[in-house]
């Protein structure tokens, strides 16, 4: 039996190449325009960085990290999302002693153990984007606006933003001891995670995936009924800031987000092409998480996309991709001088950055001209005595079958 890859995982195949290239040279540029910069954390972390940074009481803590114990005897974790590290890495180089804000983003992979779907892989890949240092909605209203041209960008008109307020240290508690009220009368009905959550963190409950528990929840009260001045403030002001910018929202009380760390804004954008699991981007702030690992007290907002989702979405939509680069020119040679004669020009036509590409099978020369037609070269030279002797090559046009006689040294410019 042959060894297959590891079920949740996928290949990235040559063939498909191009279309991660493209939505990868996308996203750097517009988070260059918006002012971020890129950061590249490890692949795996303390196990402790995820416990106190995402909550003991999450979904991905629980169930679906990736934990091992390395030959030191250190608990290490596959990174199941970006933030966290992002902060371990902002406290441990102290570039919060720097001017604020620091505005961050990253490309990487990321690991769930979770049941495979459309677009929600083992491993998985995440664009995101952090501000530390600011309390202002401004930087939540960039950091949403980003997502929304990013989407833009890609050809995806149909996704709906939704936004809401998680609360604070304030005015959770109030909130908390009113969902619990709610729910006690169905404690016994509930899911056995769902019991755990109870006294730890009632609002996970809200997110369990669950038919039964999610009957339980409806009519359960919503935390923007129970926001305190400070968070009710926040929010009217984040949605001025959207309105300013002419960003349509729909206010979703219904909005959790799966990790513990979220206060205040918390958004989604969601979108009905890709199935039940519909979000295709999602964040929020989280004020507290940098003191929790360690660092000063200080503010934060984000984002994550999942690059796998987006793919899916954009085919969905019918985007038109770039398209896979070929090459410019290939060459074709009849005989062993012929031949040297074409690598030394290959090497200099690539020097010179021209997509050139010969046949290292060594075929006949009806097997290099039917190599280079799959291969889709835009133009083809053959090369034999004459072409050596003269210096002057015959360029082919493989679409039109135009042919032009062309000099050597002036082969690069004329591609």
């Amino acid at each position: 039996m042959s060894i297959q890859a590891p079920k949740g995982t996928k290949d990235m195949l040559p063939q498909d190449a191009y279309r991660w290239q493209y939505i990868e040279k996308e996203w750097a540029r517009i988070c260059s325009e918006y002012g971020f910069r890129e950061i590249r954390t490890p692949a795996f972390e303390s196990t402790d960085l995820f416990n106190r940074g995402i909550g003991e009481t999450t979904d991905v803590v629980q169930k679906e990290m990736y934990t091992f114990e390395d030959m030191g005897g250190r608990s290490i974790t596959l990174k199941p999302e970006g933030t966290s590290p992002t902060v371990r890495a902002f406290i441990e180089h102290n570039i919060y002693a720097g001017t604020q804000p620091t505005k961050i983003w990253y490309d990487t992979p990321c690991f769930r153990y979770e049941k495979p779907q459309a677009g929600r892989l083992r491993e998985f890949h995440q664009f995101g984007i952090e501000n530390f240092g600011t309390a202002s909605m401004i930087a939540d209203a960039e950091i949403i606006a980003l997502g929304y041209d990013f989407l833009k960008r890609m050809g995806i008109e149909d996704t709906v933003l939704h936004i809401s307020s998680v609360g604070c240290r304030e005015c959770r508690p109030v909130y908390r001891r009113a969902l619990q009220d709610f729910l006690r009368p169905h404690y016994d009905c509930l899911c056995g995670t769902c019991k755990d959550r109870f006294e730890k963190n009632p609002m996970r409950i809200l997110d369990c995936k669950s038919p039964e528990d999610k009957e339980i929840c409806k009519g359960a009260p919503k935390m923007l009924d129970y926001l305190c001045e400070d968070c009710r403030k926040d929010f009217d002001d984040l949605k001025a800031h959207l309105d300013a910018m002419g960003i349509d929202y729909v206010v979703d009380p219904s909005i959790v987000r799966g990790l513990d760390y979220y206060t205040k804004t918390a958004f989604e954008f969601i979108t009905e092409k890709i199935g039940a699991q519909g979000t295709v981007c999602g964040g929020g702030r989280y004020d507290h998480l940098i003191g929790e690992i360690g660092g000063p007290e200080m503010p934060g907002v984000g984002f994550g996309l999942g690059k796998e989702r987006l793919l899916l979405l954009m085919e969905a939509c019918g985007h038109d991709f770039d398209g896979e680069e070929k090459p410019q020119i290939f060459l074709a040679w009849i005989g062993d001088e012929a031949r040297e004669y074409s690598i030394r020009l290959l090497h200099e036509l690539r020097s010179a950055g021209i997509r050139a590409d010969i046949d290292t099978k060594e075929r006949n020369l009806k097997g290099q001209m039917k190599y280079a037609d799959k291969l889709g070269a835009a133009y083809t030279a053959v090369i034999g005595e004459d072409e050596v002797a003269s210096g002057e090559l015959t360029l082919k046009n493989m679409e039109t079958s135009e042919q032009t006689k062309v000099r050597r040294e002036d082969l690069a410019n004329a591609l």
